[in-house]
């Protein structure tokens, strides 16, 4: 029940999230910057020790005689980063072609099923992440929850109108489809490292692509205080 209602809570973040207005301000708004450091933090902190971890997983699927050598899971990580520096490239390019500067259709409906997938297995590892107690889980729900809130705003910026209209119900429903599914299902301890080490990838490309561009006139040290906060926490709980 718990976990169905922490589901709930981040759909509502994606479609919430646009009217935060604060959060829209340029030069960019602090609280980004903040919830920025905290998604990364995450993954330095809690998600790539996890991934390191899963590694003996992955090895286990090898000795069963399928190729899985020593370090892959480190690759599915880096493959999450390519893949979503991949769809930014993609949104720019389109962006810069269009006189309205908004990508294009074809731009949008292969972020919304990037994203839908992403944002689906984020749904899925509120049941079957390493989170198992009521803290860690929590925590996993604050990092994601600002992790969405960056999401949301590149995604806005790229698709404006369009987004708003059928991007973030897209995506909202897409986190509790994920969840469902971790509730119905488990997949094997192997995937579940995939999926982690993929996540944690695209989550630091996410966040570190909203934050370095210079038009986007970050704040570092809100960035640098959020990042240093929750990896002083995390180490702590």
């Amino acid at each position: 029940m718990w976990v169905l209602v922490l589901s709930v809570g981040l759909a509502l973040v994606h479609l919430m999230a646009g009217g935060l207005r604060f959060l829209s301000v340029e030069p960019r708004s602090r609280w980004l910057s903040l919830a920025g450091g905290i998604s990364v933090a995450y993954v330095f902190a809690h998600l790539l020790p996890q991934v390191a971890a899963g590694q003996e997983a992955l090895a286990e699927v090898g000795a069963a005689g399928l190729v899985v050598g020593e370090g892959h899971v480190w690759l599915l990580a880096l493959l999450g980063l390519v893949v979503f520096y991949g769809l930014e490239r993609a949104a720019l390019v389109s962006r810069a072609d269009d006189a309205d500067d908004e990508a294009s259709a074809g731009v949008f409906w292969i972020h919304m099923a990037s994203y839908g997938l992403y944002n689906a297995l984020i749904g899925y590892l509120l049941t079957h992440g390493e989170a198992k107690t009521g803290t860690k889980l929590g925590l996993f729900w604050v990092a994601m929850a600002l992790h969405v809130c960056v999401n949301d705003a590149g995604l806005r910026a790229h698709h404006r109108a369009t987004y708003d209209r059928v991007g973030r119900w897209g995506l909202a429903a897409a986190v509790v489809a994920g969840t469902a599914v971790g509730l119905w299902t488990a997949v094997h301890p192997a995937v579940v490292a995939g999926l982690v080490a993929f996540l944690a990838g695209g989550v630091v490309l996410n966040t570190l692509k909203e934050e370095l561009p210079e038009e986007r006139a970050s704040r570092f040290w809100p960035f640098a205080l959020g990042a240093a906060g929750y990896a002083a926490l995390l180490t702590v709980l």
